[in-house]
């Protein structure tokens, strides 16, 4: 009998156990490492970088290690960005979610990088626009992301 109780309280912890797990890792929200590419409207590169994000409370999302993999005189250093993430969809493996991140240049001073679209499970597709008071920060056209 005692022997019994303890293989039944095992094999119920073990199944109570897995109830109560999560996937931090989950493939379907908008947090993870991120991939950038921006194009012009003549489809050549204009942009790219990678970044971290992470939903917060709200729409609010958190940009980290944002980084352009690509030269630009527009965005030398220290940088500061705001994203938002609005959801929608179900939670069935089909998220969907409007998208804005806004970059501002630091050094040097005075551009602003803005992106808008919509995020699709692994990939954000939308426009984006760079306006700035330094020669050649402006211009506008598409961009994809994709989560690494």
């Amino acid at each position: 009998m005692y022997k019994g109780a303890i293989v039944a309280l095992l094999g119920l912890t073990i199944v109570l156990g897995g109830c109560g797990s999560s996937n931090s890792s989950n493939s379907n929200n908008i947090n993870g490492n991120w991939t950038a590419t921006l194009n012009t409207s003549n489809n050549s590169q204009a942009f790219a970088f990678t970044t971290t994000f992470t939903q917060m409370s709200g729409s609010s999302v958190s940009v980290t290690n944002l980084n352009f993999t690509t030269q630009t005189p527009c965005f030398v250093s220290d940088e500061t960005e705001s994203a938002s993430f609005a959801l929608s969809g179900n939670f069935n493996g089909s998220v969907t979610g409007a998208f804005q991140l806004m970059v501002k240049s630091g050094n040097p001073s005075g551009n602003t990088l803005n992106l808008q679209g919509t995020a699709k499970n692994n990939t954000i597709t939308g426009t984006w626009t760079l306006t700035g008071i330094n020669s050649g920060c402006s211009g506008s056209g598409n961009f994809t992301a994709t989560k690494m």
